[in-house]
């Protein structure tokens, strides 16, 4: 259940073209808008794979039938990172509840770290499909956190991770780790991961670029 929109030619090329791009990055603003967009594109794909039940709406003139979501996700997502495509998500899935984990990186050496999730904000989930983006998928230990924080506030019935840019490592980690009907949405999928646990050629510390240097 692995969906890389990278196999497919589209305008999602475009925009993930500008976020790894070194030269683009230097516009904050223009990095934000498209973690955005990104979240706005897989969001989109996501939905056409959702439930639907019909309905109708009334019109001035009559009443038009139409297939409308069954229920609402919950959008989840990491601080801070996750911010951008977060938003993109739910200018999508505009009635949808928010849930935010705080995970981070806590390093004892150049190359080994524990991941610590500090803060979580959600909604009950039971039941209910759970999305949760995060811009980069490098070794998927914070998403294996987050989410069993989150099943704290329920189990859902369906689990879809979605990521700008994912590392085949995460993907092999999560599928271990996580429900096997669980669904993997990816704008890329880059094949190195150096000894640090940085995608190679990624796009960077997705973080830092939309909203500065961290101390």
């Amino acid at each position: 259940m692995i969906h890389d929109l990278s196999k497919t030619n589209s305008i999602f090329n475009a925009f993930l073209a500008e976020l790894r791009d070194v030269t683009i990055q230097k516009d904050s603003m223009r990095f934000r808008r498209n973690l955005e967009r990104v979240g706005e594109i897989l969001g989109y794909e996501i939905s056409k794979k959702l439930d639907y039940t019909e309905s109708q709406v009334v019109t001035p003139l009559g009443q038009a039938d139409t297939n409308l979501l069954k229920s609402q996700p919950v959008l989840a997502t990491i601080l801070r990172a996750g911010l951008g495509m977060h938003q993109g998500f739910l200018n999508y899935f505009d009635q949808a509840e928010s849930a935010f984990v705080s995970a981070y990186r806590k390093h004892t050496t150049a190359e080994e770290f524990d991941v610590h999730v500090e803060y979580m904000a959600s909604p009950d989930v039971s039941n209910k499909t759970l999305i949760i983006s995060d811009p980069m998928l490098a070794t998927g230990s914070s998403m294996l956190l987050v989410y069993k924080a989150l099943l704290k506030q329920g189990r859902p019935s369906k689990v879809i991770i979605a990521s700008a840019i994912a590392s085949p490592d995460a993907i092999e980690f999560l599928k271990k780790h996580l429900p096997d009907t669980t669904e993997y949405w990816v704008g890329a999928i880059d094949m190195e991961l150096t000894a640090q646990s940085y995608i190679v050629p990624g796009m960077g510390d997705a973080g830092d670029l939309a909203y500065g240097v961290k101390c």
